[in-house]
Parts: C-alpha cells; structure tokens; sequence
C-alpha cells in the first residue's frame, strides 16, 4: 500500500472513532461494529444476497445484476450495507472517498443502536451470517446428493411464498413452550435438523387419530404457511422440510428490517448528521467537506415524486417528536403531564418500543401530512392530481399498504379439505387483488410443497372466486356469497 493510500486509511480510522465517540456521547449504544471496505462487485453481491454467505439462488443472481445495472446507470447508489449481528458488520464502498464513508460510518452506527435496542428485533439471532453459512453448506451438500436441478425445483417453490411466515409467533407468549431439551447447546450444525422429521411424524399421529371430519384442521386460521407446509405435507423428505426451515428462519431475520424501515432510516440519518456536525466542530472533517457532508445529506433526505423516501419521513418525524415533546404546549402540560424538555428521553422510548405502523400511527400527525405532502394522488391523463386530502386517511391509507409489507395476506384455512388432504388457502382481501396469473403460478409451486390439490379462495372484480391446482391444470370458478 503507498503511503497516500495508507494516509487515507488512517484518517478513514481516525474518523470512524471520532464518530464512535460521539454516538456514546449523544446516548446511542450501538453493537460493537466491524467496518470492511470492499469494491462494488462484492457490495452488490451482499446486498441482493442480504447476508454474506448465504446459499445460492438464480434469483439473488438477478437481484445482483438489477443492483449493477442500476448503480451504473446511476439510478441508485449503495451507500453502506451493515449487518444486525453482534458484532455487527458493515461494508464500506472502496470507490467512496474519504467524508462519504466517515459519513456512512455515523450512519451505520444509528442502524446498530437500532438492531441492538428495539423490541421487534429482540428475538432475532445475533449469530445469522454463521448460521447463513451453516445453512449454505448444507444446500450445496443436498444438491451434492438429489441433484441440482431437484434442489432448486424444490427452493423455487419455497422462495415463491417465503413472506408467508408469521413473525407474531416469535412474540406471543400463549405459543408452547421450548422443552429443555430445545435449549441444550448444539453439539454440530445439524442439530436443527434431527429433529424435523420426528415432528412431522408426531404431527401425523395426530392428524390420524382425530375422530371423524371434525374438529377442523388447522382448528383456527393459521398465517404461517412455511411452518405449516413444514410440519404437515404428507411426503417432504428429510431434506425438503430442512430447506423448508432454513427459507423461514432466514425470512424471519429480515422481518423485524421490514417492520421497522421508516424508523430505523430516520433513526441512523438523525443521528448521522448530528454526529457529522460534531466531527466538524472538532475539525475531524475540514470545512470543505462539511459542505459536501451537507449536499450528501440533503440528497439522502430528498423526497421522492413516486413513493416514501423512508430516510426522509423517518428523519421528520423523528425530528417533530423531539420537538413537542420538548416544547409541549400549555395544554399537554396539563392534560397529559409533560415537562419541557423530555423530547431527546422521548425519542429514545420510541426507538425501542415502536415498529413503523405504529410509529405512523401514533407521529404522523396533520401538520406534518401538510409540510411533507403526504397526500394520495392519482394519475389522470398524463398528469398526477390530488386523490384525498384528508390527513387521517392519508395516515390510516399509508399505515395499511404497510400492513404485511404488501404482500398478500394469506392463512392456511383447511389442510384436510373434502376430507381429501387438499389445502385450503383463504386470501383475506383487503381491496387490492390478486395478480392471477402469478397467483395461479404460485398455486402450483404450492403443490410441489403439499403434494395435494390447493385451492386459493379470493375476491376478483367484487366476486368471491377459486383458484385450484390439482397437479396438472389450474382452473378458477365462482363462489356463493356467504
């Protein structure tokens, strides 16, 4: 290395400090963060893969070239990638200069006191790149053994409905309780593994000693169709239910970023230009760079024509809580008993208590719908109009499109349908509807999973319909209303 390059690396460490520093002395407690620069082919590779090492896929390939495509094109710019682990890691750009990934660095440190501190990521494991790779090697050797092909026939299907998991169970506490047998530590990597198909078997038992066609099965609506397909599909193997956990164990980690992005990017970009305006107080960066710090951060916050720019609405509301409660008004003081000067302690509380539909639900408030014109339009002719005004439906419309990330909300209804084993999906249709073709699509990677005709109830064109895969060809017929 020449010494220009080794000059900049040590002022890159030096300001990487300073900001460490500085995020204590603002309250924040983030993980302990190893920092990796890296060039832009591996940034693009971990961020379509999410993780590093984890299996392969031809989807994360796609998800690698879209990145590419769009970096090079200069539709997007990946900044930083951190990983919520402890510690955790995050990966700077080579190709950024010296202010930029000091600036990423204080960023990245909002998002590990985030991962750290808020409830919704409590339960997520700290340890998920060895488990990633644990998990990779084990898909590599079932490919050794079954054949390529049968493996990534079979992780087609399961990817096609990985959102399906239900992140609620991680959380209630009427779920039954882990033996002690589930706590013992893991003497190798397939631990996991052994006991999947004794579950399958007891689940079986089960299901043939239940008295004629009743009680119902599953008793009530369940959300979390990866673990049913997993504890009650009639003929995976081994193997298939293993990739089937590995799928919705991974999905799990990531659902915790999905519930909290609006905050947890208004989180890091608060504290990111705090930190920086620190740095240049004390001269780690030159006054120069503060000015490009401050054309980098407006770029961040810029809000977007076509959507939620998340870093921006995020930063916002941050910022309007603070103040309130900071300054409440006569009113609140009396009412609601704040004092002045509770907004940086609020703030805090709401980090770790709040995901993003309740963050919205609860911060979003009029004035702030009005100064971020967050109203809902509509495309007329050629031209974008204004659909709704009303700043509570534009709140409660913004808080439902979050609702299941977008995804469609399905619950496994019947897994023993005409008394046949046929599964019995039920769409609960909030007014968006399917896509039938890759609705019909997927029925037939469900298929694969349960071994038996699915059927997929929804409402099409104010119609309640059916959608049914019996293994060799979709068909779609009506239903009477309830």
């Amino acid at each position: 290395m020449n010494n220009v390059a080794h000059s900049d690396i040590e002022r890159l460490r030096d300001g990487i400090d300073a900001a460490w520093e500085e995020a204590k002395n603002f309250g924040l407690d983030p993980f302990p963060t190893h920092f990796e620069l890296v060039p832009a082919s591996i940034m693009y590779e971990f961020a379509s893969y999410s993780l590093p090492g984890r299996f392969s896929h031809w989807t994360h390939g796609k998800a690698f070239h879209r990145q590419k495509m769009q970096y090079d094109l200069g539709l997007s710019k990946i900044y930083e990638m951190v990983v919520n682990t402890n510690p955790s890691y995050a990966f700077l750009m080579e190709m950024n200069n010296l202010l930029q990934n000091t600036f990423v660095a204080a960023h990245v440190f909002g998002h590990t006191d985030f991962f750290k501190n808020n409830a919704y990521f409590q339960h997520t494991s700290r340890r998920m790149i060895d488990k990633a790779s644990v998990h990779a090697e084990r898909i590599a050797k079932y490919e050794f053994d079954h054949g390529k092909d049968e493996v990534e026939r079979f992780l087609d299907a399961v990817l096609s409905i990985q959102e399906h998991v239900d992140y609620n169970l991680l959380l209630h506490a009427d779920e039954p309780a882990e033996s002690e047998e589930s706590h013992k530590p893991p003497s190798s990597e397939y631990d996991d593994l052994w006991g999947l198909e004794e579950r399958a078997k007891k689940a079986e038992e089960e299901r043939e000693r239940r008295p004629g066609k009743t009680p119902k099965f599953p008793e009530k609506p369940e959300k979390d169709l990866l673990l049913f397909l997993n504890r009650h599909s009639p003929h995976l193997e081994p193997w298939q239910r293993d990739i089937l956990e590995i799928v919705r164990t991974e999905m799990l980690y990531f659902i915790p970023q999905m519930q909290t992005k609006v905050m947890n990017e208004g989180w890091a970009s608060i504290w990111h230009s705090r930190i920086m305006r620190k740095l240049g107080d004390r001269s780690v960066i030159s006054d120069s760079e503060t000015v490009e710090f401050a054309q980098l951060h407006s770029g961040v916050l810029t809000p977007s024509r076509t959507s939620l720019n998340p870093y921006y609405i995020g930063f916002k509301i941050f910022e309007d809580i603070e103040r309130r409660w900071d300054n409440p008004t006569r009113e609140e003081q009396d009412r609601l008993g704040r004092r002045p000067g509770q907004g940086r302690q609020k703030i805090f509380e709401v980090r770790e208590l709040d995901n993003d539909v309740s963050f919205l639900r609860n911060y979003l408030t009029e004035d702030l719908v009005k100064d971020l014109d967050l109203y809902l339009y509509k495309k007329e002719g050629d031209e974008w109009v204004v659909a709704e005004k009303n700043w509570q439906k534009v709140r409660d419309t913004i808080v439902a499109n979050m609702t299941n990330f977008g995804h469609p909300y399905l619950v496994v209804d019947n897994g023993d349908y005409h008394g046949n084993r046929e599964l019995y999906l039920t769409h609960l249709f909030e007014g968006q509807e399917l896509d039938l073709n890759y609705a019909e699509k997927t029925l037939q990677y469900v298929y694969i999973l349960w071994g038996r005709p699915v059927h997929l109830e929804t409402v099409y064109e104010g119609k309640r319909i059916l959608l049914t895969y019996d293994g060799e060809r979709n068909s779609k017929s009506t239903l009477e209303n309830k």
